[in-house]
């Protein structure tokens, strides 16, 4: 406790006060009441227990808070992103649909195209080689065509429902459907530029000598035009009074080697 005289006295005993005895300093540390008495209540280690709980759990709820609105400013701007990026990817797809669109309808046109040129001069190569491969002593009363008539759309139809099916099935990734997706468009494709190009077809003829039968079936064979000749019926028969031998020969076409034909351009000149 600090003590201080504040009385006034004459100046000698104010001299000999400060000479004679020094001033004292007293400092009264004790807690005031109210803080005496919380630590009184205090002593009990699970109240101290709980005390130390809640400022734990009031920092972790301080530290969470603050992680979860980082993260939630993280999360914010990858969505941000992420539209931005959906959109402008979404665009590219787009129009890559439609370039495939648009290049499938060319190879369909294309391919249309290429089978009426590839079948437009097939039956005179045809006659040609027939009769080129006929012997002598032998003549032919009919040749026709057994298979129908191909059509490109029809081929395409059908292998299109096929690759639809089979994409379609199972659980698959997006990278194995697109391939699947190629596959069947090449298959599509590639079936287009096949149509029409295997034609079977029967010859009907007479002949006075059975070994140049043999030899005309032989030489059909032969013809990188023909191919799979077999004698489908051989009977004897009256014609004006002699008696010959009358055949049914069934084939049918194959694609000849590109040395097999020769193609030529076609200039027209401009008559004045």
């Amino acid at each position: 406790m600090i003590e201080i005289n504040l009385l006034p006295g004459d100046g000698k005993k104010k001299k000999r006060a400060k000479t004679a005895a020094p001033a004292k300093f007293e400092f009264n540390l004790k807690p005031p009441a109210w803080l005496a008495g919380l630590t009184e209540k205090m002593t009990d280690k699970y109240m101290l227990g709980a005390v130390a709980a809640a400022g734990a759990s009031g920092a972790l709820i301080v530290l969470m808070f603050i992680s979860q609105a980082a993260r939630g400013a993280y999360l914010d701007a990858r969505e941000t992103k992420a539209e931005k990026d959906s959109a402008q990817y979404g665009a590219i797809l787009n129009a890559k649909a439609r370039a495939e669109a648009t290049r499938d309808s060319l190879y369909q046109q294309i391919a249309i195209i290429k089978s009426i040129d590839d079948s437009r001069y097939l039956w005179s190569h045809l006659m040609y080689e027939i009769s080129s491969a006929l012997p002598q002593y032998t003549w032919l009363r009919e040749i026709t065509q057994t298979s129908q008539p191909r059509s490109v759309a029809m081929a395409d139809t059908t292998v299109k429902k096929a690759g639809s099916a089979d994409s379609t099935s199972g659980a698959k990734s997006p990278r194995e459907r697109a391939a699947e997706r190629d596959r069947a468009k090449k298959a599509r494709s590639d079936s287009l530029f096949a149509a029409a190009k295997e034609v079977r077809f029967k010859i009907v003829g007479h002949t006075v000598d059975i070994q140049a039968l043999t030899r005309f079936m032989k030489s059909l064979e032969a013809s990188p035009f023909i191919q799979n000749v077999q004698l489908a019926r051989s009977d004897l028969v009256q014609t004006e009074g002699k008696e010959v031998t009358e055949f049914t020969l069934e084939a049918e076409t194959q694609t000849p080697p590109p040395f097999a034909v020769k193609t030529v351009p076609l200039i027209v000149s401009a008559v004045r």
